[in-house]
């Protein structure tokens, strides 16, 4: 992999920062050295000395004075060691990449933790899309990854999808505008960069197949795309087995993975982490060097007393109880929009995530019927325009979250909007 030619320019001219490289030595030297060349602040002057919390099982968490000191202080930049060496552990479990065995100059697999994984995404669309690169992504896709991309002054690529994610076909399609073999003339526009939420996509709960996976990857060593793989739901998948990820099959070093806590362990607590090769992960390090830092110290603590005392077999028993959770969740949705919405809209059932993709039938647009007339009806959705590259261009789709509400709840919501439908049909 040359990865030189996918680091933009930005990317390219961050430096290492000397405090940010003291900080790191600091937290490898023994106790015996002093260190006079840190700005930190004293710990001795925080307020708050220790704390407690209590977990669903009745345990409790303890983070005692000494611990609290490191909690509440700066840390390197790629995340507290022992958490990313513990997550790193996961990753080798769950998806054995085959990036492990690398050298680092080849892209061996490296892993950062970061303030969710919408700041890890935000800052992989940095480091490798430059303005008017083409870049690839599922249509429709995720808002927050729109919000993201839009600025860069790329030409956004959307590629059909459906209940099965993208289709390799249409890809192969679109790829075929250009021709590998032309380098000397269509390297700057051909693609450089594919983004896809492969389980429980946002908006539409559609998953990929591992058919469909193994098709893209070959389809990317073709063209020598990097794969991002957003996969905030992969922990909320439905059914086993758990279909492989572009991570677990990448032979090449070009998928570059974000995985998120939010939705399993704490959206508050914004623990997301990047897994991908070292070359590219050290982009995204000195990037984070000149912003955030580092991800919260405290909730990293946090996160790890708690990892540490489950141990991968607990972490993953406590998946199991998330996924029980929405699975009923969704049933519950599925049974009441067969009760309410039969023959006003059409849905497949998601494999995993949160949300229920609707097509409303004779409405064109649902825009309005959203955003002006819903709320009177006491129900809110998303209209499905919200995911659209142009969101001015009409849609038929509305989003539908089953993660919050009560299955009496969902009932009601649905009614009320089977009964938005046939007004907004009249």
């Amino acid at each position: 992999m040359n990865y030189a030619r996918f680091i933009s320019a930005v990317s390219a001219a961050r430096q290492v920062s000397p405090i940010r490289a003291m900080t790191d030595l600091m937290m490898r030297s023994p106790p015996s050295v002093i260190s006079l060349a840190g700005g930190a602040p004293n710990p001795d002057t925080f307020p708050f000395i220790s704390a407690s919390v209590t977990v669903n099982d009745g345990t409790t968490i303890e983070i005692g004075e000494s611990l609290m000191k490191k909690a509440l202080q700066y840390s390197a930049t790629p995340g507290v060691p022992e958490l990313v060496s513990w997550l790193k552990d996961l990753q080798k479990s769950l998806h054995n990449p085959p990036t492990l065995t690398y050298s680092p100059d080849k892209g061996k697999m490296e892993l950062c933790i970061t303030t969710g994984s919408q700041e890890g995404l935000s800052k992989v669309f940095e480091m490798l899309v430059s303005p008017g690169d083409n870049v690839l992504l599922d249509t429709p896709t995720y808002s927050g990854t729109l919000a993201a991309l839009k600025p860069l002054g790329c030409n956004l690529i959307g590629l059909p999808t459906d209940q099965h994610g993208i289709i390799p076909q249409a890809l192969k399609e679109v790829l075929s505008r250009w021709r590998p073999e032309d380098t000397a003339h269509a390297e700057m526009k051909c693609p450089k960069v594919l983004y896809t939420i492969p389980n429980g996509g946002n908006p539409t709960g559609a998953s990929l197949t591992l058919e469909r996976k193994v098709e893209i990857y070959q389809l990317a060593q073709e063209y020598d795309l990097i794969i991002i793989e957003d996969d905030p739901y992969y922990f909320l998948q439905f059914n086993k087995p758990w279909a492989p990820s572009f991570l677990s099959m990448d032979v090449d070093g070009r998928v570059i993975r974000a995985d998120s806590m939010s939705k399993i362990l704490s959206s508050g607590l914004r623990i997301g982490f990047l897994t991908g090769p070292k070359p590219l992960l050290e982009r995204i390090i000195l990037h984070m060097q000149a912003s955030t830092l580092h991800t919260s110290t405290f909730t990293q603590i946090m996160v790890l007393q708690l990892l540490q005392k489950w141990g991968q077999k607990g972490f993953l028993e406590h998946v199991e109880s998330v996924i029980q959770f929405y699975r009923t969740q969704r049933d519950a949705m599925l049974a009441s929009a067969d009760k309410w919405l039969t023959g006003l809209a059409e849905w497949h059932s998601p494999s995993a995530g949160m949300f229920l993709w609707m097509k409303v039938n004779g409405v064109s647009d649902t825009h309005q019927m959203i955003m002006l007339k819903a709320i009177s009806n006491e129900v809110l959705l998303v209209p499905g325009s919200a995911f659209n590259i142009d969101n001015s261009e009409p849609s038929s789709y509305v989003r539908a979250s089953f993660s919050l509400s009560s299955p009496e709840k969902i009932d009601q919501g649905l009614q009320r909007l089977a009964s938005l439908i046939i007004e907004e049909r009249k």
